[in-house]
C-alpha cells in the first residue's frame, strides 16, 4: 500500500471513528434540576442518587420514573424516613425540561444506641481499642448509613492490617423504629487468631544477606502488622541502593500461621549525576553575578558489601571544590556507617579593601583566598530515639595570605556531634518538620595541630504550616571558637565564622561579612580585611504563602553577624521571593536587601536563585 493511499484510508478511518462518538460528546442534558426545601448537604446527597442527567428523551423518561424511589434512598442514607416529596414537570418546546423536586425532610431518626462487640484474639489487641475512641458513631445522632458504612470498612481494614485474615462480622444491623424515629446499630465482630511473621526472602540483588536482613525490623514469628512491612520499605528505600522495592506478603502460601514475605528488588543504575544550579545577583560585591555549578556523581552500590561513594564538584568563579565520600556499611546499612572524606576546596572569605586618600573612602580590592586539603574518617551511628550521633578525625592543611604574610597550618581534629531531624512528610517540601545539630571539635599541637582549638557548633530548624497555606520556617545557627588571641591569625579562614550569603543572611554576597582588621602594607597602604571571627549568631524567620500546591510566595527577616570579643556589628536584611515546588525540590528566587550599612559594606541588594529542599 503506498503512502498516499494508507495517509487517504487513515483520515477516513478518523473521520469515521469522529462521526461515530460526536454526538455523545456534543450532546447536552435536556432535563434541568431544581432541588427545594433540604440543606445543602441533603441536596448533594439527592443529586448523588438521582445520577447523571438525560440527554436523549428515553434517557429522560427513564430518569423520572425512578426520581421518587432514588430521592427516598438519598433521604433515608442520611436518617430520614419520613420525607414528603412532591414533584412538578414544566414542558417548554426546543428547551430542556425543568424538574422540580419540592422535599419536607420531616424528623431525622435518631441512634438510640450503638452496640460494638469484638471476640477472638483481638481482644488482646490495644489497637481496636485506640480506633473505638475515634469512631463518629455515638447515640444521640442522626442516623447516617454512610457513617455507619465507613465504621465497618475501617474496622475490616483494621483487622486485615493486624493480621486477623479470618475476621469476620457476626452480626451487623441497622434496626429502624419508624414509629419512635429511633435507630440501634449492632457490631459484632470475631477477628478469629492473629498470623505471625515468617521467613522474608529478597529476589533481584546481589548484595550479602546480612546487609538486608539487617534492614528487616521485626523477627520472624513476631505477630504480623502493615506498619512493619511500610518500615521494611522505607529501609529499602533510604538504603539507596534499589531503584524498585516491591514488598509482598504471601497469604495464598501461610503455613503454621506464619506468612511468608517476599520482597521484589531492582537495583539503581551503577552511576548516576545530578545537577545542581544557583546564582547570586546584586551589588554588594565587585562580583555581581556568582553563578554556581554543582555536579554530583553517586555510584551506589560498588561491591557485595554494600560500600558506596559520592562525589561532589563546585564551581564558581575562583571557588571550585571537590569532595569525595566513601561509606561502608559496619553492623547496620543505615545505622551504623564509616564515611571516608577526601576534599579540595578553594574559597574565597570576607573582603579586602585599600584606603584611598584622595577620595577619602576605601576601595574593594578582593577577598581572602584559601586552598585547603582534607582528608578525614568518621563513624555515624543511630540510635532508637532516631540520634544521629558522630565521631570524626579530620585532618585539615590549609595555604592562605593574610596581613601580606602567608601561612599553611595543619590541623587534626577530633570532633563529637549529635543531630536529630524529625519531617511532618518525606516529600522533598515537607509541611512540617524540626531540626537539631551540635558539635564539638578539638585540636592540640601534641596531637599535631598548629595551635589549641575548640571549636562549639549548634544550629536548629523549625517548619510548620498553618491552616493547609501558611507555611513558617526559623532557624539559628549558633558558633564559637576557643582560641588564644596571640593564635587567631593560625585559625584557617575555613574554620572561623562569616556571614552573607543565601544559607547565612540574604541581600549580602558569600562571606563578605565579619570582622576586619586594619594595617599597613609595604607600599604604606592603609589596607582593610574581613578576616572572620570566633562566634556566629545568626537568625532567621520566614513567612510562606501558598499560591497553589506547587507555587508559593515568601517573606523573610535574617539577622546577626560574626564577630569577635570586641568587634560585634549585628546586620538585618529582609525580602521575598517566589519559590516553584518542582519535582526534584524547591527552587526559590528571592530578593534580598541589607538594611544597615557597615564599616565594610554598604546597603546592598542580592538575588538569590537556590534549589534543594529545606530539611
Amino acid at each position: 500500500m503506498s503512502f498516499s493511499v494508507l495517509k487517504a484510508f487513515s483520515i477516513a478511518l478518523i473521520s469515521i471513528i469522529l462521526l461515530i462518538i460526536s454526538p455523545a460528546l456534543l450532546a447536552k442534558p435536556n432535563l434541568t434540576i431544581n432541588v427545594k426545601g433540604v440543606t445543602e448537604q441533603l441536596e448533594n446527597n439527592v443529586r448523588a442518587h438521582l445520577g447523571t442527567q438525560p440527554t436523549t428523551a428515553v434517557e429522560r423518561r427513564a430518569f423520572l420514573f425512578n426520581v421518587n424511589e432514588n430521592v427516598q434512598a438519598a433521604l433515608q442514607s442520611m436518617g430520614y424516613y419520613h420525607g414528603l416529596i412532591n414533584t412538578e414537570i414544566s414542558e417548554e418546546s426546543g428547551k430542556p425540561w425543568r424538574l422540580t423536586i419540592d422535599i419536607t425532610p420531616g424528623d431525622p431518626v435518631i441512634l438510640q444506641w450503638v452496640d460494638i462487640q469484638f471476640d477472638g484474639e483481638m481482644l488482646n489487641d490495644d489497637s481496636f481499642e485506640r480506633w473505638l475512641s475515634t469512631i463518629s458513631l455515638t447515640p444521640g445522632q442522626t442516623l447516617n448509613h454512610g457513617e455507619y458504612d465507613k465504621v465497618k470498612n475501617q474496622l475490616l481494614t483494621l483487622s486485615l492490617a493486624r493480621g486477623y485474615f479470618d475476621g469476620q462480622f457476626t452480626k451487623s444491623e441497622i434496626r429502624v423504629n419508624r414509629d419512635t424515629n429511633t435507630a440501634q446499630i449492632n457490631l459484632h465482630f470475631h477477628s478469629g487468631k492473629r498470623y505471625q511473621f515468617g521467613q522474608v526472602t529478597f529476589e533481584g540483588h546481589d548484595l550479602n544477606d546480612n546487609i538486608l536482613t539487617a534492614l528487616v525490623p521485626f523477627d520472624d514469628g513476631a505477630p504480623y502488622a502493615t506498619q512493619p512491612l511500610n518500615a521494611l520499605n522505607r529501609n529499602l528505600l533510604d538504603s539507596g541502593y534499589f531503584s524498585s522495592i516491591k514488598v509482598l506478603p504471601e497469604v495464598e502460601n501461610i503455613e503454621n500461621n506464619l506468612v511468608p514475605i517476599n520482597v521484589s528488588l531492582t537495583p539503581r543504575p551503577s552511576h548516576s549525576l545530578e545537577v545542581g544550579l544557583g546564582v547570586d545577583i546584586g551589588n554588594s560585591t565587585d562580583s555581581s553575578v556568582e553563578p554556581r555549578v554543582r555536579l554530583t556523581w553517586r555510584t551506589p552500590q560498588l561491591n557485595r558489601y554494600g560500600h558506596f561513594q559520592e562525589t561532589t564538584t563546585e564551581w564558581s568563579p575562583d571557588r571550585p571544590k571537590l569532595l569525595t565520600t566513601y561509606t561502608i556499611p559496619l553492623t547496620h546499612p543505615l545505622d551504623d556507617q564509616l564515611k571516608i572524606k577526601l576534599g579540595l576546596i578553594r574559597d574565597k572569605y570576607g573582603l579586602t579593601q585599600v584606603y584611598k586618600p584622595d577620595e577619602l573612602k576605601y576601595s574593594s580590592t578582593g577577598q581572602l583566598e584559601s586552598t585547603s586539603y582534607q582528608f578525614g574518617v568518621s563513624r555515624q551511628t543511630r540510635s532508637n530515639n532516631n540520634w544521629l550521633w558522630g565521631y570524626t578525625v579530620e585532618m585539615v592543611r590549609e595555604f592562605y595570605d593574610q596581613s601580606s604574610q602567608e601561612f599553611d597550618p595543619r590541623f587534626i581534629l577530633l570532633g563529637a556531634g549529635i543531630t536529630k531531624t524529625t519531617r511532618g512528610d518525606n516529600t522533598l517540601d515537607p509541611k512540617s518538620g524540626f531540626r537539631q545539630t551540635y558539635s564539638v571539635q578539638y585540636a592540640n599541637p601534641s596531637l599535631g595541630s598548629e595551635i589549641e582549638l575548640t571549636r562549639f557548633q549548634a544550629q536548629w530548624k523549625w517548619i510548620d504550616t498553618f491552616f493547609d497555606n501558611h507555611r513558617f520556617v526559623a532557624r539559628l545557627d549558633l558558633g564559637a571558637n576557643v582560641v588564644a588571641d596571640e593564635d587567631l591569625a593560625q585559625v584557617p579562614p575555613s574554620l572561623r565564622y562569616f556571614a552573607g550569603g543565601d544559607q547565612t543572611i540574604r541581600g549580602y554576597s558569600y562571606n563578605e561579612l565579619g570582622p576586619y582588621i586594619e594595617y599597613t602594607d609595604s607600599d604604606d597602604q592603609l589596607i582593610r580585611e574581613v578576616v572572620g571571627g570566633r562566634y556566629l549568631a545568626i537568625g532567621s524567620l520566614e513567612y510562606q504563602y501558598y499560591l497553589t500546591p506547587t507555587w508559593r510566595v515568601a517573606t523573610f527577616v535574617d539577622a546577626g553577624n560574626a564577630f569577635d570579643n570586641n568587634q560585634f556589628e549585628p546586620v538585618v536584611s529582609a525580602g521575598g521571593g517566589v519559590h516553584w515546588i518542582s519535582p526534584i525540590g524547591p527552587i526559590k528566587f528571592d530578593v534580598g536587601v541589607g538594611l544597615k550599612e557597615t564599616e565594610t559594606v554598604a546597603r546592598s541588594w542580592r538575588i538569590h536563585l537556590t534549589m534543594g529542599t529545606e530539611l
